[in-house]
Parts: C-alpha cells; sequence; structure tokens
C-alpha cells in the first residue's frame, strides 16, 4: 500500500479514489485499512450524520437524492452511504440507489457510495460506522445513511446517526402495524412520503396521535430528555450553518419541533411531521430544516456529544463481542467448548458453571 501519510492527505484533500478504495478496504475487513483509519481518527466529528430509513417502497431513494441537492444549494458538501440488500444465493446486490442518484455523478461536492448488508440484519451493513467515518475525515459536511427497507425492529440506524428520518407512505395496509413500536420510537423528525396518494393525511394523524400518545402517557421517547433541555435554552437555537461545532444559540433562533396539528392538544410539543412528495420535491425543502434544526438542537443542548458517546459505547461493545466470538471459533478453543459441553451433559457441571469458566478464561486470554 502507498505510504500511509500520502494515503491520508488524499482522503482529507476530498479525494473520492482514495475515499472509495478505503471504504473497499472498509468493506473487506482489510488490516492494512487500521493504520490509515486511526491516522485519521482526530479529523473525524464534524459532519452531521443522517439516517433515512422506512419500509421497502417509501421513496428513500429518491427523497435522499432531492435532499442532497436541496444541501448542495447551501453549499455543503454532501456523501451518501446507500444500503441495499445482499442475495441470500449470490450475496451481491443490485445497488440501485446510485441509479436514482445519478444526476449527482458529475458533481464533485457529493459522494455516493453503495454499501452491500452482505447477511447483517438491522437494515444496515457491518461497514457502515467506519464508512461514514472516513467520509467524515474526507470534509464532507453531511453524511446520508439511507438503509434498506427495514421491519419493525431493524433500527441499528439509531446508533450511528445523529438525526434519524423515519419515511412512512400511505397503502401499506394496516398503516398503524406498519409504523408501531420498533421503528416508530427511533424518530427525530418523521416524514410522510407519497403525499398527493389517498391515505397520506390519515397515516400524518395516526403518526401523530401515536407520538401525542407517547408523551401524555408520560412514556420515555428518544425526544424526551432533548425537549426537556431544548425548553430550557432561552432563545431557542437557530438552524446551522457551517460547522456545527462552534454554534450557539441565537436570539433569532427558533426550535426544531412543531406543536402538533390537527390535534386535540395543540398545544403539544412532539417531533415534525412532514408531508412530501419526493417525486415532485414537494415539502422536502420544509423537511430539510426540519433536519438541519434538529441538529441545532442537538449542538445547543449538548446532546450531540451524549448521543454520539451512547451509540460509540454501543458500537464498542458490539465490536468487542465480535472479537470473543472470532476467538470462540478458533481451533484450540472449540475443543475446550466441546468439552464444557460433555461437561454440562454428563451433569459434572451445570450450563452456569460452564459459562462461568468459559468467562474466566477469556478474561485470562
Amino acid at each position: 500500500m502507498e505510504e500511509t501519510a500520502d494515503f491520508v492527505a488524499r482522503v482529507r484533500a476530498g479525494d473520492p479514489r482514495a475515499t472509495a478504495r478505503l471504504i473497499s478496504m472498509v468493506e473487506r475487513e482489510d488490516e492494512s485499512r487500521l493504520v490509515v483509519l486511526k491516522a485519521l481518527h482526530e479529523y473525524a466529528g464534524k459532519a452531521h450524520v443522517v439516517g433515512i430509513t422506512g419500509p421497502p417502497g417509501a421513496g428513500k431513494s429518491t427523497l435522499t437524492d432531492k435532499i442532497v441537492g436541496l444541501l448542495r444549494e447551501r453549499g455543503r458538501r454532501v456523501a451518501v452511504l446507500a444500503v441495499d440488500p445482499s442475495s441470500p444465493f449470490t450475496g451481491g446486490a443490485i445497488l440501485g440507489d446510485r441509479i436514482r442518484m445519478q444526476r449527482h455523478a458529475v458533481d464533485e461536492g457529493v459522494y455516493i457510495r453503495s454499501l452491500a448488508t452482505r447477511g447483517h440484519l438491522g437494515g444496515l451493513s457491518r461497514a457502515v460506522s467506519e464508512a461514514s467515518r472516513v467520509l467524515d475525515a474526507a470534509g464532507y459536511d453531511d453524511v446520508i445513511i439511507e438503509t434498506v427497507g427495514v421491519g419493525q425492529s431493524e433500527v441499528d440506524i439509531v446508533r450511528i446517526a445523529d438525526t434519524v428520518v423515519l419515511v412512512s407512505v400511505p397503502g401499506l395496509g394496516d398503516d398503524i402495524q406498519a409504523i408501531k413500536a420498533g421503528v416508530m420510537e427511533i424518530g427525530d423528525v418523521f416524514c410522510v412520503n407519497k403525499a398527493d396518494h389517498d391515505g397520506a393525511e390519515r397515516v400524518t394523524r395516526e403518526i401523530r396521535a401515536m407520538l401525542e400518545t407517547a408523551v401524555l402517557n408520560g412514556a420515555v421517547t428518544r425526544f424526551s430528555d432533548l425537549y426537556t433541555a431544548r425548553a430550557a435554552l432561552k432563545p431557542a437555537p437557530r438552524p446551522l450553518e457551517g460547522d456545527h461545532t462552534s454554534v450557539a444559540a441565537s436570539d433569532e433562533g427558533v426550535s426544531h419541533h412543531v406543536t402538533s396539528q390537527m390535534s386535540v392538544h395543540p398545544g403539544l410539543e412532539i417531533p415534525p411531521v412532514v408531508s412530501t412528495v419526493a417525486e415532485t420535491g414537494v415539502g422536502v425543502e420544509e423537511l430539510v430544516q426540519e433536519i438541519k434544526a434538529h441538529e441545532a438542537t442537538l449542538v445547543a443542548t449538548g446532546f450531540l456529544r451524549l448521543r454520539r458517546e451512547e451509540n460509540l459505547s454501543w458500537e464498542l461493545g458490539r465490536a468487542a463481542a465480535e472479537r470473543v466470538l472470532a476467538k470462540l471459533e478458533q481451533d484450540e478453543r472449540k475443543g475446550s467448548l466441546s468439552e464444557l459441553a460433555r461437561s454440562v451433559l454428563d451433569k459434572r457441571i451445570d450450563f452456569y458453571d460452564a459459562l462461568d469458566t468459559l468467562e474466566s478464561a477469556l478474561v485470562q486470554a
């Protein structure tokens, strides 16, 4: 591999070839990538990481394409990580999101990369965390992660993104079933796309009703503590432009959340629910405003650092667990596992004594 310092400098300069090469190394879990990632570490942490998630067919790719265009109009450099499902038979992926974003292909301020899930559950690829940090260090202002179409429990995006946009659409059958617990609990901004279709207003009302019910029942939600901290700020934070690490509250500020509408609780504070028609761009400007206003609130309240600390704690735990599993898969340890299993079957020890023995062995290793 070329000299590390030169490679790092090229990535830092936003060289798309160097960036693409490093992300490919991340996908392959190439051990040589670690020295480069370590060198890039000090440069990461400035980008706003936005997750776009929702069920298949919600129009996430088209919506992402429009969001990218509006962010570029603001002069921001934007990177997109579009995660596509892998074939269970060939292991390959269609990587079709690039097709929907072709108009940005010649824009040097946009980087689009498709990643295959490679069998990883949770709506994301295993490589997404590292790839997003690479793009952050490469100087992109916004990193958008578009997940595969997710169900009710595939919510890994909440462990990576600063702001999560949950996209819903009418016509999914039982709308409450489609948007209930699981993915409903991870949204910071809610989007009802294809708002020109029949049933869109009903979906919007149901989402608001569910959010209101959570607040009225005193449920702990993703936005509870954030809104409490935001309410203590006088004045409220303003939407960010430029480097968010130096932004403070402004006298001209507006809060990121909106009071509920079409409700018997007109003053209740819930996350924004924005109606869009991605194909035509209707409502997307408002969606971008809400996304950036949410970022401003995270920064002004200190919740940006708190969320990132929680997410890194989770990622470190998962990475440590994977290392432990890798050790257990080593031939010399498989024999020890088999011996412990025989001891449990022969009633010489019970399952939990075996587990304690295994844990002690791993700690001493």
